[in-house]
């Protein structure tokens, strides 16, 4: 089940709900997951952790990653998700693995009703720490600075809640030209 770090109260019930983002990375052994809101200019850390799949068969943990995926969005209450898109491995048996897990992932949000953006991962990098090939410890300490987190999440929560702060981002800006 996952490891998250604490939930901020949420606003007044009469205010409008903020737009509140679940980003995850997907892995068949790690699985991380972050969740992001923003409250007008500002961008609020909810919730992050790992789904820790362990070893053994991929259908049981393929079984894993659904039921905690269920219980992250059951409990954080997201209104919309990102997932970080497939991107070409070295190893086939790997990236079909990978895919397996985006897979569930996918069904999860869409079972939930979320409207789901996803991300490659370099783009992501990118509207993070500004290049495209920066490394997951930059990512982590640019993430941590971004949400004022006391440590540094863990490098698939990390990955997570930059996919988060990516799709908050890009909302904000469709919302702008929309205005526009």
């Amino acid at each position: 089940m996952p490891r998250e770090a604490g939930v901020p109260p949420r606003d007044a019930p009469h205010a409008r709900p903020p737009l509140r983002v679940i980003g995850v990375d997907p892995g068949s052994r790690l699985c991380g997951f972050g969740v992001v809101e923003r409250a007008g200019s500002r961008l609020v850390h909810v919730a992050h952790g790992t789904l820790d799949l362990a070893d053994g068969e991929l259908g049981d943990r393929l079984v894993l990653l659904e039921a905690g995926l269920a219980h992250a969005i059951a409990q954080h209450t997201p209104t919309a998700a990102a997932v970080e898109s497939l991107f070409f491995a070295k190893n086939a048996q790997s990236a079909a693995k990978l895919g397996h897990a985006r897979g569930v992932v996918l069904l999860c949000l869409r079972r939930a009703g979320l409207p789901v953006g996803e991300y490659a991962p370099a783009k992501v990098k990118k509207a993070i720490v500004g290049s495209g090939r920066a490394e997951k410890g930059q990512v982590a300490r640019i993430v941590a600075r971004l949400l004022g987190l006391a440590e540094l999440p863990q490098p698939d929560a990390a990955d997570a809640l930059a996919v988060a702060i990516t799709h908050l981002n890009v909302a904000a800006y469709a919302a702008a030209l929309a205005r526009a």
